[in-house]
């Protein structure tokens, strides 16, 4: 229905082939469509003699600005009729690269937000530790105690800009996206911004994360344990400099993220989740249900994680029962991800059930037996699973997955549980009428450049302002300072970026597999190139193709 209801649509609007404003009438010489003719310009779709007479100018011009306006927002609502929306499926997978499972004959997995997905309420955990740690241990002010964790501030994927206290969302042609810095909990003006990095949105590449998001000077913030994280040095900052206390900006980062590590370090959040499991774990019963299908057909399953057996044996038993390591042909523990992908010194050491350390050389992995450390390429060895039969998943797109992509050509799938929150937002009535009136308009923006008399200029100046104010209200669906993860305005961001590089399949959680044959192909939709575009939605509603005719632009050159 909807796809009948947005073909009908466009047809009423298609007044010739390859254009599409509204549809001329039979005794019409020129395609309204395109709008009054520059010099030169001709409609490919209507004939040559008579054209349609061009605006005087001023009021006039005006006016037929205003008049293409109009019926843009006509056709925009005529293309979104309300089935239009909840079109996207948040338990489905999405596919980067083309990948038939039937060739899958290994299946590799993460343990921490891919076995075991947790709750948010884990994340105000973190942040009240750390802080307190803050405080007793590294003798940080107690002020800074009133600070609680807000989980509507920051999202995945930012960047930390060490030296100027900076967080911060870039795109993937490592640009700041403008208002969406932020010094503490306040953001800062673009005018700064711009200013700091000298007169520019840009950051140079040598300034930017390295390959595993740690650059010299910059932080990427990649995995959701890096949520609390982000909050917590917000916060501190904000104390500092609300109080004008002065502080080295590189210790404070510092010790804010060796706070955050002691939590994990010291044991403290195994001990939360160990002691509530049912308040902690999600879709434990999925996860079951993922593995025990995966063996029924067949598969070899095997396990890299960095967390302790102590740990993962308990959430495995509650998961999937005190038999959980019959699934696995190899279980490996702390493995120090990503070091255990690209060093070769650390050997395999067995564990027993107690955890204590076996000494005898590792010459085979055993199914049912644990492992703690090694390395990827004795792994490779003692198992030979290599290339893209083995699919490995995990939530970290570096330390998890851009080696075993890049260097060993296995199969990825990242877990990405913001992707479920996201395309709900996606399919309501308000996002979908939002970003396609948006893109109409940035359309009709481009397409009508072209006047620079003061009265189109004043006209184009309210459409840009409007424009404006549609992208932040979009953005504001997702996260008030930040927007969505996945993309700035119009860009992709970095993160997205990294996710299209480094996964050939993405999903919110690994219980989307159960929607899927153990033999299914996915195949990626063919994404149009800015060159190879057939019809975009704002070329549908502003009765042009993407480039303005060349005549219109002859003045230009």
């Amino acid at each position: 229905m909807a796809g009948a209801g947005l073909r009908a649509a466009v047809r009423r609007w298609l007044p010739c082939r390859g254009h599409g404003g509204p549809r001329a009438s039979s005794s019409s010489p020129s395609c309204p469509g395109c709008g009054p003719p520059g010099p030169g310009a001709h409609c490919p779709g209507a004939p040559r003699s008579a054209p349609a007479p061009t605006p005087a100018g001023g009021a006039e011009l005006s006016a037929h600005l205003w008049a293409r306006y109009q019926d843009m927002r006509r056709l925009v609502h005529d293309l979104l009729p309300p089935e239009v929306c909840s079109l996207l499926n948040p338990a489905a997978i999405y596919a980067n690269n083309e990948i038939s499972l039937r060739d899958v004959e290994v299946y590799g997995f993460d343990y921490d937000y891919t076995l075991a997905q947790y709750a948010d309420a884990l994340h105000p955990e973190i942040f009240s530790a750390a802080r307190d740690i803050l405080i007793e241990h590294y003798k940080y002010p107690e002020g800074i105690r009133k600070y609680d964790y807000d989980p509507s501030f920051a999202i995945r994927g930012l960047h930390y800009d060490i030296q100027k206290s900076l967080l911060m969302k870039i795109d993937a042609f490592h640009y700041v996206q403008l208002g969406t810095a932020y010094r503490g909990l306040q953001p800062v003006p673009d005018e700064e911004v711009i200013d700091l990095y000298g007169g520019t949105q840009h950051i140079p590449l040598y300034q930017m994360s390295g390959f595993y998001g740690k650059g010299p000077s910059i932080k990427q913030f990649m995995d959701i344990f890096s949520l609390p994280e982000m909050a917590l040095l917000s916060c501190v900052v904000d104390h500092f400099l609300g109080h004008s206390l002065e502080f080295d900006q590189a210790h404070l980062y510092k010790d804010v993220t060796d706070a955050i590590r002691d939590v994990h370090v010291k044991g403290l959040m195994y001990q939360w989740i160990e002691r509530d499991m049912e308040k902690y774990i999600l879709r434990g019963d999925e996860t079951f249900a993922v593995l025990s299908r995966l063996v029924a057909h067949g598969k070899q399953l095997f396990l890299i994680t960095n967390s302790p057996f102590s740990f993962v044996d308990q959430g495995m038993r509650h998961m999937v029962g005190p038999d959980w390591r019959q699934l696995f042909d190899v279980v490996i523990v702390q493995a120090d991800k990503p070091s255990f992908f690209t060093d070769r010194r650390k050997p395999f050491r067995k564990l027993d059930e107690k955890g204590s350390l076996h000494w005898d050389r590792i010459t085979r992995l055993e199914k049912g037996k644990i492992y703690r450390q090694g390395n990827l390429y004795d792994f490779l060895r003692l198992t030979e699973w290599r290339g893209p039969r083995v699919l490995y998943f995990g939530d970290h797109l570096y330390s998890d997955l851009a080696d075993l992509m890049l260097r060993h050509g296995w199969r990825t799938g990242a877990i990405i549980p913001e992707l479920e929150r996201e395309i709900r937002i996606i399919n309501t009535e308000q996002y979908m009428h939002s970003l396609t009136w948006q893109q109409a308009l940035t359309g009709l923006l481009e397409r009508m450049q072209t006047y620079q008399d003061a009265e189109s200029q004043q006209v184009l100046a309210a459409w840009m302002k409007e424009r404006q104010e549609l992208r932040c209200v979009t953005k504001a669906l997702f996260n008030a300072q930040f927007g969505s993860i996945f993309r700035t305005f119009h860009n992709p961001t970095y993160f997205s970026r990294r996710l299209v590089r480094f996964s050939d399949l993405y999903m919110a959680s690994l219980s989307c597999l159960l929607n899927y044959r153990v033999d299914f192909t996915f195949y990626p939709r063919r994404t149009p190139l800015q060159h190879e575009a057939p019809l975009w939605m704002d070329q549908l509603c502003t009765g042009c193709m993407k480039t303005p005719f060349l005549g219109d632009m002859a003045h230009i050159r």
